[in-house]
């Protein structure tokens, strides 16, 4: 079976090469349609998680767990420009300053005798601290090639995502338990205790659905629209345990992402629209976890994983000019 990097290869060429037969435009700058979009992102019930296991005996899956919530809104824009029926479209997305995106969890089985029993758990607020989103893509039109409706919008997109999401948990405790699930101490920790940087690279391919109505009571159009698309992820993790000095942990990893997209535009005059749209994106890697420390480093993949579920809904005012 082929790896995922290079099935997503040959997906990429499959696309090109199909985008290649279809008729040649000459560009002319008269003829570029052009959107600016103003954006308003707000994510919900998700978060960006990694775990390690045990590299010695027993082995045990999960040996530490770290889940980072990222409830926050996010504030950027767009640009978009159209030729005939290929589109160039860039997004830029940035967290609000200084925002609690929720509650930092930690949790270990780090007991050899009863690997699976929880052993300690922490819990602390997240601050987010300037993190960003980043999206590029192309798509081509290819409903009329396929003798669809003129209402209906068909088209093949290509792109890439970069996410790079940025932590510090504070103020919180931390419980250690017994193999009986009995607490047997509380430990308090006042102020900074960890942080986590994040970036998850996406190269995506996909498709994108829409249907419009120009003869809107009240409104110039109505159009739905909606995107599915899978791509190959890479994470790039890195944190410092703030309390254990130069202690820090890296991880490299590489999976798959699958996002979905529902959306409705309102035309609200000829050329400014209002949008509302539905996102959920997941991840899913494995890799390599580094531990750092004052005695050196150590590296392995047992039971090394990384993953992200994003919930979000995004309000955006477009110009088309």
């Amino acid at each position: 079976m082929l790896r995922t990097p290079f099935r997503f290869s040959a997906l990429l060429v499959a696309c090109w090469l199909w985008t290649a037969t279809l008729p040649a435009t000459v560009c002319r700058a008269e003829d570029i349609v052009w959107q600016a979009t103003a954006k308003t992102k707000l994510m919900v019930n998700s978060h960006t998680s990694y775990e390690f296991g045990n590299p010695l005996p027993p082995y045990q899956t999960p040996l530490s767990r770290l889940e980072f919530p990222v409830d926050s809104v996010w504030t950027g824009g767009g640009v978009r420009g159209q030729l005939n029926r290929v589109s160039i479209g860039v997004e830029f997305l940035t967290s609000l300053t200084g925002q609690e995106s929720g509650r930092f969890k930690d949790s270990d089985w780090d007991d050899d005798a009863a690997p699976n029993t929880l052993t300690i758990y922490g819990e602390t607020d997240c601050r987010m601290h300037p993190s960003y989103q980043v999206t590029a893509d192309i798509d081509v039109e290819m409903a009329d090639v396929l003798d669809l409706p003129a209402a209906v919008e068909l088209r093949p997109v290509l792109g890439f995502r970069w996410q790079r999401f940025s932590f510090v948990a504070h103020d919180g405790y931390q419980y250690e338990y017994d193999t009986s699930g009995a607490v047997l101490s509380v430990t308090p920790l006042p102020g900074d205790v960890l942080s986590f940087r994040q970036d998850w690279f996406q190269p995506f391919l996909g498709v994108r659905l829409g249907y419009a109505w120009d003869d809107v009571p009240l409104l110039h159009r109505l159009k739905l629209t909606s995107q599915f698309d899978w791509g190959y992820a890479v994470g790039k993790n890195r944190d410092r345990h703030l309390l254990r000095g130069s202690r820090r942990t890296d991880e490299s990893t590489e999976g798959d992402v699958r996002h979905v997209a529902l959306g409705v535009i309102l035309g609200l005059t000829e050329n400014f629209d209002l949008g509302v749209e539905a996102e959920y994106l997941r991840i899913e890697t494995t890799g390599t976890h580094t531990l750092y420390d004052s005695w050196g480093s150590k590296r392995w993949s047992h039971g090394v994983r990384a993953w992200s579920e994003q919930t979000s809904c995004t309000l955006d005012l477009t110009y088309r000019f």
